[in-house]
């Protein structure tokens, strides 16, 4: 009879095997464990070091800084699934050394440290650029309008809100006089007071989300006027530039210098009393609803109940809620040098700021950054002429391979740098550069996507939201810095002694 390798599943070990032996020595559960125990966690460890030593002891924080860079890294984004993974999956049971925290409180590791995973992106980023994985020979830039933790059914316009505000008030009107009419009958049955009635629960329901409805309808009306108000401020200081300008005649700069006054006392009207909470990444653009000349939403103006920072965009053909996620990839290896999200649609300001953060993380400009014709405008030509880099920005109507069609007419070229933008991308050399575009960019977003799996954000808000983008982009680069390892270790193990 043939016979079989032993296979006894209840067999119990006489010695303990090691981690190590569970998985092959390359695996990447290895490098991230590696790599966590080289971080600098020291802003992790300060507030939970200045805690009361007494009272129940935190899990590491190297541990729960490694599950989460694990998790992000294979595509596992919820703290159920990694909670779960740390007694399923082996690669989880390895970097939680036998610990298996709660969901709960794998999330509000999360929540709490979410700046300080969004500044290990520029530790890894470090580590790459050690590793040689970064030339910045060519930087594509682009976008991608990530769905947001909300449904889009769960934003309301301006007009609709009005509407419903006026409807509830009736109907809760209506359900009160009911409720006092059946009142007054049973006072005459029963004597006052002998049987008091609550309000119906219709009435509650219906109070409840009038009040919900008027708390959002105060918030657009404010984000609007603060956005009117940006407005006024900042035609008020292009008028003062204009008076200042020597050239300007004395009697054109003093009614220039009363104009601007009056957009400064405007803006003084629409901006409420209370200073605006501290800014973050306040270069990049950010999506105020449109507003009335007076400072009031338009009915057009939405804005969503479960996650009120995210706006209404388009993305394949369709609407989404969501946010715009910006990212600029080198093209040598596909790494990640700067990242950033927001919540204004439209990619023609995210460029400059995009850009400066490339040269701020790398300390140096790439040779050549290319974009898309989103992000084409003659300020953003001029900007990153001005910092060193020779921008290669579609102008329109670019075939696959980087060639531009060409138009059937006279060209409408309606400004001089679109059309010196596209000589420039019609010469062999900006043909070849601006070819490789979609080479750099665009696969980045497929890995992201489609191989990893993260389509949407997990946590709400835009502050928030920024920071898991990072995370995102950081664990992009982890695995690039992974495989680059792997790949020069199976070379060396190959090269002839």
């Amino acid at each position: 009879m043939k016979s079989y390798r032993p296979y006894a599943p209840d067999q119990a070990y006489l010695l303990p095997p090691s981690p190590r032996d569970w998985l092959p020595a390359g695996h990447l559960v290895y490098f991230v464990l590696d790599m966590v125990a080289e971080l600098d966690l020291s802003a992790i460890e300060r507030p939970l070091q200045a805690k009361d030593h007494r009272g129940e002891r935190p899990y590491a924080p190297r541990m729960m800084v490694a599950l989460l860079l694990y998790g992000y890294a294979v595509g596992v984004f919820s703290s159920r699934r990694i909670e779960r993974a740390t007694s399923e999956d082996v690669a989880f049971r390895i970097l939680a050394a036998g610990e298996h925290p709660h969901f709960s409180r794998i999330n509000a590791f999360r929540l709490a440290h979410r700046a300080t995973f969004a500044e290990l992106f520029h530790q890894v980023l470090e580590l790459c650029k050690k590793a040689g994985l970064v030339k910045l020979g060519h930087v594509a830039i682009d976008g991608t309008k990530m769905k947001a933790n909300a449904s889009k059914h769960k934003a309301m316009s301006y007009g609709r809100m009005v509407k419903e505000e006026t409807r509830l008030k009736a109907e809760v009107e209506e359900l009160i006089a009911q409720a006092e009419a059946v009142d007054a009958a049973e006072d005459k049955l029963y004597g006052p007071g002998n049987q008091p009635t609550d309000l119906p629960a219709e009435i509650q329901r219906r109070e409840g989300r009038r009040e919900w409805i008027r708390e959002m309808k105060a918030k657009l009306e404010e984000d609007a006027a603060k956005g009117r108000a940006a407005e006024h401020e900042e035609m008020a200081d292009a008028l003062r530039r204009t008076a200042a300008d020597p050239e300007t005649p004395a009697r054109r700069s003093a009614e220039l210098m009363t104009k601007a006054a009056h957009h400064d006392q405007k803006a003084a009207e629409l901006n409420n009393d209370d200073p605006d909470p501290p800014a973050v990444d306040s270069d990049l653009p950010r999506n105020s609803p449109p507003a009335e000349p007076s400072g009031t939403p338009k009915p057009s103006a939405q804005r969503n109940f479960t996650d009120p920072d995210s706006r209404i965009m388009m993305r394949d053909g369709g609407f989404l809620q969501g946010y715009n996620a910006q990212i600029a990839v080198d093209e040598q290896e596909q790494i990640i040098v700067a990242a950033a999200l927001s919540n204004q649609a439209s990619d023609t300001e995210y460029f400059e700021p995009m850009l400066r953060r490339v040269v701020d993380n790398c300390d140096a400009v790439p040779l050549v950054t290319t974009a898309d014709a989103g992000y084409f405008s003659a300020d953003n030509v001029l900007a990153a002429e001005h910092m060193g880099t020779e921008p290669l920005i579609s102008v329109g109507g670019h075939k696959s391979d980087g060639k531009l069609n060409e138009p059937a007419g006279p060209p409408n070229l309606q400004t001089e740098p679109r059309a010196a933008m596209r000589a420039r991308l019609l010469t062999p050399e900006g043909r070849a550069a601006y070819a490789r575009r979609k080479a750099t960019v665009e696969p980045v977003f497929g890995q992201i996507r489609s191989c990893r799996g993260f389509r949407q954000m997990s946590l709400r808000g835009l502050l928030k939201a920024r920071c898991e983008w990072l995370l995102v982009c950081a664990t992009h680069n982890l695995l690039k810095l992974w495989r680059a390892g792997t790949r020069r270790q199976l070379l060396t193990a190959g090269a002839p002694s």
